[in-house]
């Protein structure tokens, strides 16, 4: 009988994956809205959101959902994903990781209007959803 086990002391196995890298060069890109002066509400959930939290160190799991009005840019989604993976390893409260969504999107593309809602999975009986909102020029 023989079992599987990776090698880790290998040097390809100490390399970075090309998704390890992908995800750390992750930058939201933006591309121009198509339909610029048409009001229309973009949703996108993104179920498998992780990270760390900032005291205990346990790892959290959310489903972020975003809902935005775009102005002149729209984000593209491969881009998005790769941003929100990167919150894999990083330890940050449930609070400060829709604001810090929130901040980086507008920073990408001002939309007209955006919601980020975070749905963290319960942990020790403890339920958080956290949702913040922006408006353009408030």
């Amino acid at each position: 009988m023989s079992s599987f086990a990776p090698e880790t002391d290998s040097p390809a196995s100490q390399e970075m994956k090309y998704g390890e890298r992908e995800i750390m060069e992750g930058n939201l890109i933006t591309f121009p809205n198509p339909r610029i002066g048409r009001r229309y509400d973009i949703n996108i959930t993104l179920p498998e959101f992780t990270c760390k939290c900032p005291f205990s160190g346990y790892p959290d799991f959310a489903t972020i959902y975003i809902s935005y009005i775009p102005d002149q840019r729209v984000v593209e989604l491969k881009a998005l994903k790769l941003y929100i993976n990167s919150y894999r390893d990083r330890y940050i409260s449930h609070e400060e990781t829709a604001n810090q969504i929130l901040d980086d999107f507008v920073a990408a593309c001002n939309p007209l209007e955006l919601i980020v809602k975070t749905d963290f999975t319960p942990r020790g009986n403890v339920h958080t959803v956290v949702e913040v909102k922006y408006l353009q020029g408030s």
